[in-house]
């Protein structure tokens, strides 16, 4: 895997590195010779990361993204290319979930949901291409999306709007960047076992949940390796505009 997914000579910037999937897609475009921007609001987190990779023979650096902010994200972007040059590999990951009924959910947190995990997506997939464009540089943008971005479950209206709103904006830039040497995909997790999940995933009910699902379980990190890199390297050079389920069958199971 580390040589068909070689990342050598990219620059990647991993939005919402702090923790979860960020953490990971970080340490594994490192450990395939990606220069890694890692990007988000808890910063003395990203030192940690960023230390332990150069640590384990990479190269990294951290700086702060609120991505509800475009003159962060524009700003973390210039810190990026001061550092290492155009990001050539965008994994535009923060995002934030909520599980509330939608009789229940007031303004805010609606407005919360779509300004992180869609108008930060935005922003973020639109300075990538653009840098990538105006360098004449060709690259790859994977925003993350989710399996309720393809279908509903109870309570996660506003999260599965957002997400949905993910594929579609994902779709829609592949359209217009691929001709200019971006390519732009998604990945839509199931469940997975994050620091956001574990404790969620110990109660019976969750267990009972999860169990219903064509593989019986959560999805464990490692199982996300592969999708990502596909998406993001060179070996998927002919995949533009994919949703991928990365799901345990949930999408065609019950939820």
């Amino acid at each position: 895997m580390t040589t068909e997914f070689d990342m050598s000579g990219k620059v990647a910037m991993v939005t919402g590195a702090s923790s979860g999937f960020g953490v990971h897609f970080a340490k594994i475009l490192a450990a395939r010779g990606a220069k890694v921007v890692v990007a988000a609001r808890r910063v003395e987190r990203l030192e940690a990361l960023v230390a332990e990779i150069v640590a384990d023979g990479g190269e990294a650096v951290a700086v702060a993204m609120d991505v509800t902010d475009s003159g962060s994200i524009i700003t973390a972007f210039d810190q990026a290319e001061a550092a290492f040059g155009t990001v050539t590999m965008l994994a535009n990951n923060a995002g934030v979930a909520e599980v509330r009924a939608a009789l229940k959910i007031d303004e805010d947190s609606w407005d919360r949901m779509i300004d992180t995990n869609l108008k930060g997506v935005w922003i973020a997939g639109q300075q990538a291409a653009k840098r990538m464009i105006e360098a004449g540089v060709s690259g790859s943008i994977v925003n993350t999306a989710s399996i309720l971005g393809l279908r509903v479950s109870f309570g996660q209206s506003s999260y599965s709007a957002s997400k949905a709103a993910v594929i579609q904006l994902t779709k829609s830039m592949a359209l217009e960047w691929a001709g200019k040497g971006v390519r732009v995909n998604a990945l839509c997790p199931g469940y997975f076992l994050t620091e956001m999940t574990q404790d969620a995933f110990e109660s019976p009910e969750a267990q009972a949940f999860l169990s219903s699902s064509p593989a019986g379980r959560p999805g464990e990190m490692d199982e996300m390796t592969a999708p990502f890199l596909l998406l993001a390297s060179d070996a998927g050079s002919y995949l533009h505009g994919v949703a991928l389920p990365v799901d345990g069958g949930q999408s065609i199971g019950r939820m």
